[in-house]
């Protein structure tokens, strides 16, 4: 299949190789610029455990130059690739969540205690889920500076438009909510709106796919789990049946 791959980079670029070894044909087209702010961390070291809802909020930390203390102290990924990515960087105690972020309190109960210390989460100018709130309820103090803004792209990239306006494209690969919206208003243009709607639109949950209902007619496929495995896979069935 030859998709749209709508990922900021550099995840664009990972997805869009394992996307080539499994036989498809990659056009980006990046929704989203990820900019890493100077939020101003509180001491991490003092912190009793950090939050990780995306790998941005790790990349923004490695960029603080915090690295060295965070290191040492448990990290709560919201699910398997934000885990590895935490690994890949050095952290020993990794605690994996399910993928989707009203799921991490629980996990996060289990191993923490109330009033013991603040839980730091590496969080975006713009949250989809109110971790703090729900963390808040069971007593917990959680700090959340904005590490990284992301800013909506203003047209589709040359390449992305031209195989759009042609027919070239089979599908496009939708990860976010944000990129979702982004990509619905890009599209919402009388010479593409009709071309987008045929094609397969592969979401990685049903809140990535809620956007899509402003594209009429809109052919959309939402992975079993909000994994990019399972995503990928979900890609493989659709184009075997192509």
């Amino acid at each position: 299949m030859r998709l749209l791959v709508t990922r900021p980079s550099p995840d664009a670029e990972r997805q869009a190789e394992r996307l080539e070894t499994l036989g498809h044909e990659a056009i980006f087209a990046p929704m989203l610029e990820v900019k890493f702010l100077d939020a101003g961390l509180p001491p991490v070291s003092a912190m009793q455990a950090l939050i990780a809802t995306s790998r941005n909020g790790l990349r923004a930390l490695k960029a603080s130059g915090n690295m060295q203390h965070a290191l040492k102290l448990p990290l709560f990924a919201v699910g398997g690739a934000t885990a590895k990515l935490a690994r890949e960087l050095g952290f020993r105690e990794v605690h994996e969540g399910p993928g989707r972020a009203e799921e991490l309190p629980p996990l996060i109960a289990s191993r923490c205690a109330p009033g013991r210390a603040a839980l730091l989460h590496l969080a975006g100018e713009r949250l989809a889920y109110d971790l703090k709130g729900a963390l808040g309820k069971q007593g917990f103090e959680v700090m959340q500076p904005a590490l990284y803004r992301t800013r909506a792209a203003d047209s589709l990239s040359g390449d992305a438009r031209e195989a759009l306006i042609s027919g070239a494209l089979d599908g496009v690969i939708l990860m976010s909510p944000a990129s979702a919206q982004t990509y619905v208003k890009l599209v919402a243009t009388p010479d593409l709106r009709d071309k987008a709607a045929k094609l397969a639109h592969f979401c990685l949950s049903q809140n990535v796919a809620e956007p899509l209902a402003a594209l009429d007619g809109a052919r959309i496929f939402i992975a079993s789990s909000p994994s990019e495995d399972d995503l990928l896979a979900l890609v493989a069935r659709e184009a075997a049946n192509c």
